[in-house]
């Protein structure tokens, strides 16, 4: 009997010892798996996340893109108004000199400048260059800036394919824009902007439009404008002077 009993505690320590390790080996398993079961999960959540950020990014840029083309679109308004503008100065202009030109036409137009007193604009000579400096002259030198805007506007309309429409624009937009006329100023600035946006003048003019909005209190425009001279002219002195009103607004 002792035999037998012997026997019988051999096996069923035979038995604990295999079933140990089996149930260690059971557990490591579990926990592996409950482990790999997490890091599924993590890797989930950050692919998730991730497609969110590339969604909203997506959703800035379709933004991004809807405000720059509302500011084209506004600019392109400016350039439009401020064209009905000029041409109802011109027609009243027109209708002044009508009423004021002598029977016996003379080789030079007369303006009256704001002080009251008449002034003589040099008549066009036929020469583009000379027709320019002429203009520049009566700005610069002669300070006749009323004569120099009758010039200006002359020479735009009498030579439009001059390599000197941007600087003759430009010109007739710093006049005005000094006689405080901003609306007037705004259009021939937006106009080298518009018609001429290769020229060297075109990020300068760009600038003097979002400066006129500045002033004007219409700062949500201006912003606009400084950030588009930023986008295109990148690096250029107009850009740095549009970066530091930007910092301002």
């Amino acid at each position: 009997m002792n035999r037998n009993f012997r026997y019988h505690v051999l096996s069923l320590s035979l038995l604990v010892g295999i079933a140990a390790p089996v149930a260690a080996i059971a557990a490591s398993t579990d926990d592996r798996i409950t482990q790999l079961e997490r890091i599924s999960d993590a890797h989930g959540q950050l692919l998730t996340q991730l497609q969110q950020q590339l969604s909203d990014s997506q959703r800035d840029i379709d933004t991004l893109r809807g405000q720059i083309q509302t500011n084209q679109y506004q600019l392109d308004q400016i350039v439009e108004r401020q064209k009905i503008i000029l041409q109802q100065i011109d027609e009243l202009g027109s209708k002044g000199s009508s009423a004021a030109t002598p029977a016996n036409n003379t080789s030079a137009s007369a303006t009256t400048s704001p002080a009251g007193t008449t002034a003589t604009a040099a008549a066009s000579t036929g020469n583009e260059k000379q027709d320019y400096d002429n203009a520049v002259t009566l700005a610069l030198e002669k300070k006749q800036y009323d004569n120099a805007i009758t010039a200006f506007q002359s020479f735009v309309k009498q030579y439009p394919k001059s390599s000197y429409q941007p600087n003759a624009n430009y010109w007739l937009g710093q006049l005005y824009y000094n006689k405080n006329k901003k609306d007037d100023a705004s259009y021939y600035f937006a106009s080298v902007v518009k018609d001429y946006p290769k020229s060297p003048k075109a990020a300068e003019s760009m600038l003097k439009v979002g400066i006129i909005m500045q002033e004007k209190g219409e700062k949500d425009k201006a912003k606009a404008v400084y950030q588009r001279i930023i986008s295109l002219y990148a690096n250029s002195a107009s850009a740095k002077q549009a970066e530091k009103r930007l910092a301002g607004l």
